[in-house]
C-alpha cells in the first residue's frame, strides 16, 4: 500500500529506523553505506520512497540530520535531536534513545487504540442486538400473543409497548454515542486533533489525568535523552514543545524555559512547574545535586508510562463490563415485557 506523502511516519517506524541506524553506526559501517542497504531492503515497504530519498541526500550532504529535514514526515522532536547528536558526536546513543522512546510511544499508542476499539465493538453489537430485538423480535410475540385470541389487560399492553420504547430509546441514545465515538476518532486523525484532545481532557478527568502524565513521561524521557548526549539543559527545553500535545504543559515548559535563561537552577524551576508529583520532585533535585539527573529522569519517564499504560487497562476494566452488564438489562427488559403478559395469557387459559 502507498504511502501518504502529508502523513507523518507512524511511531512503530520511527522507532525501527532509529534501531536500523543505531545499528549501522555501532557495527563501525559508513552511515551512507548502511542506509544504502536499508533503501533496498525497503523497497516493498509502504515507506520505500522516503527511505531512498533519505539515502539520496545522505549521500549530497553527509548529514542524517539534513536528509531527514528535507522530509517533514519525520517527527519534529527526532529530526531535531539527530541534528544534536551529529553536533556532540553522540548520534550512535541519541538514535539508541530514540529508537527506546518511539518504541514506548508506539506501546502506549496501541494499548490507547485497544481502549477505544474493543469498547466501540461492543457498542455497535449493542445497537445490533437491540435492533434485531425490537424490530424483528418484539414484533414476532406481539403476533404470536394476538394470534391466542385472547386480549390483554391494561398491564400486558403497557408491559408490551414499555418494552418496544425501552428498546428504541436505549437503541437511538447506544447508536448516538457509537457514532460520537466514530467520528471522534476520524476528527482525531485530521486537523481537529488538538480541539478533540482539549474536549476530552475537560469533559473526562480520567482522560485528563492520563494525558498529564503521558505528556510528563514524554517531558523526563526527552530530558534524559539530551542531557545523557551531553546536550545543554537550555536547548533542551527549547525543543521540548515539540513533543508535547498538551497546551497547558506545553506553556509550562516554556515557562522552565524562560527561568533557566534567567539563570534559575533545574530544579527550582522543574518544581514551581509542577509537572511531576512531589516524590519526583524530590528525586530531581537530588539527581541534581549528585549529577545524574539523566538516570533520574529515565527513571521518571519509565514510571509514568507505567502508569499511563495500567491506566488505560483500567478504563477497559470498567468500560467493557458496564456495556455487557448494559446489554444484558436491555435484553432482560425487552423479553421480560413480552414474557409477563404471555405468562398470564397462559395461566388464564389453563
Amino acid at each position: 500500500m502507498a504511502r501518504n506523502k502529508k502523513q507523518k511516519v507512524d511511531s512503530a517506524e520511527v522507532s525501527s529506523f532509529c534501531g536500523q541506524v543505531d545499528l549501522i553506526l555501532e557495527s563501525g559501517i559508513p552511515l551512507y553505506d548502511g542506509m544504502e542497504t536499508v533503501a533496498q531492503s525497503s523497497k516493498d515497504s509502504p515507506y520505500a520512497d522516503l527511505y531512498q530519498s533519505v539515502y539520496k541526500e545522505l549521500n549530497e550532504t553527509g548529514s542524517l540530520y539534513e536528509a531527514l529535514k528535507k522530509d517533514d514526515s519525520w517527527p519534529v522532536y527526532m529530526t531535531e535531536l539527530t541534528g544534536i547528536g551529529e553536533q556532540t558526536g553522540q548520534l550512535e546513543y541519541v538514535m539508541t534513545g530514540l529508537s527506546d522512546y518511539y518504541e514506548r510511544e508506539s506501546r502506549i499508542r496501541s494499548a490507547i487504540v485497544n481502549a477505544v476499539t474493543y469498547p466501540l465493538v461492543l457498542g455497535v453489537m449493542l445497537v445490533l442486538i437491540v435492533l434485531i430485538m425490537v424490530w424483528k423480535v418484539l414484533p414476532v410475540f406481539q403476533r404470536v400473543l394476538n394470534s391466542m385470541g385472547m386480549d390483554l389487560n391494561a398491564t400486558g399492553k403497557a408491559l408490551i409497548n414499555a418494552g418496544s420504547v425501552v428498546g428504541w430509546v436505549i437503541l437511538v441514545v447506544v447508536g448516538i454515542v457509537v457514532l460520537l465515538v466514530l467520528a471522534g476518532v476520524i476528527m482525531l486523525q485530521g486537523s481537529k486533533r488538538e480541539n478533540i484532545l482539549e474536549f476530552l481532557r475537560k469533559m473526562f478527568p480520567p482522560i485528563r489525568k492520563l494525558d498529564w502524565k503521558l505528556n510528563a513521561s514524554r517531558v523526563a524521557s526527552v530530558l534524559s535523552i539530551m542531557l545523557s548526549s551531553g546536550f545543554p539543559t537550555l536547548e533542551a527545553f527549547r525543543i521540548l514543545p515539540s513533543v508535547l500535545s498538551d497546551q497547558v504543559m506545553t506553556e509550562r515548559v516554556k515557562e522552565i524555559h524562560k527561568k533557566l535563561e534567567d539563570g534559575e537552577g533545574l530544579a527550582d524551576a522543574i518544581s514551581s512547574a509542577k509537572i511531576f508529583s512531589g516524590l519526583d520532585e524530590r528525586m530531581i533535585r537530588i539527581g541534581t545535586a549528585t549529577g545524574r539527573e539523566e538516570k533520574v529522569m529515565g527513571k521518571i519517564a519509565s514510571m509514568y508510562e507505567e502508569q499511563v499504560e495500567e491506566g488505560i487497562a483500567q478504563l477497559v476494566a470498567i468500560i467493557e463490563p458496564t456495556l455487557i452488564a448494559l446489554l444484558s438489562i436491555v435484553i432482560g427488559a425487552i423479553l421480560l415485557s413480552v414474557m409477563f403478559p404471555m405468562i398470564g395469557i397462559l395461566s388464564n387459559a389453563f
